[in-house]
């Protein structure tokens, strides 16, 4: 299995966070890794398949499916993707609705080549942020829920709006609310450490009050114990260049 990102076209990269492509030559063996939740959304086709939506997940989603799958992706950033599909995302939470079933006009079928599923993915995405540009609250809520020492009663007071516009709009724009995305991206940062120490280390070095608390929720997002999880992760897949390959249909 090979996997690849790349930085998305500049125009997009306030709504964006990367473009990728994975080619699946074996079906996944029993126990492959899960994916697992980043807070994103991902504009996604998949050979045979055609073109949906993947997230926003809150747990693990198995990676199954044949061997010899092409598959590429646009993910969008947390906060842009309910602003850009004109839809709350709560009602999609866990969900894969076909593209078409949302109501996006788009031909995408499952025979096309990886490279041209890709662009007619980047295009579509470049329309949809000219008609519906990405909630700049939304995305500065976002950013802001990085911070580990950022108390989620605060988030609304930084942005100037009521907690209760704040829950509402965060919602739609991401899935899930505040205290959900805060959680996912220390979980997160606990996959980036994984490894660098024992466990207790890193829940703390991570953000959790202890490696109980770090199993826990290790198996809400992932269904399986931290250390399971080390061992069975695998390896970054490097640095993003600067733009995708040149091939048919990118330019």
């Amino acid at each position: 299995m090979g996997y690849v990102e790349w930085a998305p076209p500049e125009s997009l990269r306030d709504a964006v966070a990367c473009l990728w492509r994975s080619t699946v030559t074996e079906r996944p063996a029993d126990g492959a890794m899960p994916i697992l939740p980043d807070g994103c959304v991902d504009l996604i086709w998949q050979s045979e398949r055609g073109a949906f939506l993947a997230g926003p997940d809150t747990g693990p989603v198995a990676n199954a499916g044949p061997g010899g799958r092409h598959v590429v992706g646009v993910r969008l950033r947390p906060g842009a993707g309910g602003t850009l599909l004109g839809m709350p995302l709560t009602p999609l939470r866990n969900l894969r609705p076909d593209l078409t079933d949302l109501g996006l006009r788009v031909s995408l079928p499952g025979e096309l080549a990886p490279a041209e599923a890709l662009r007619r993915l980047v295009g579509l995405t470049g329309r949809l942020a000219e008609e519906r540009p990405a909630d700049p609250v939304m995305l500065a809520a976002a950013r802001l829920l990085r911070d580990p020492g950022l108390r989620v009663p605060e988030l609304g007071d930084r942005l100037g709006v009521s907690d209760r516009q704040l829950r509402r709009r965060f919602g739609a724009a991401v899935g899930y609310g505040p205290k959900t995305l805060q959680r996912v991206y220390r979980f997160r940062r606990f996959l980036r450490m994984a490894g660098e120490g024992s466990l207790g280390e890193l829940a703390v070095r991570a953000g959790y009050t202890d490696q109980a608390h770090l199993t826990r929720e290790t198996a809400e997002f992932a269904g399986m114990t931290p250390g399971e999880l080390v061992r069975r992760r695998k390896p970054s897949a490097g640095p993003v260049p600067e733009s995708p390959p040149a091939g048919p249909g990118h330019r």
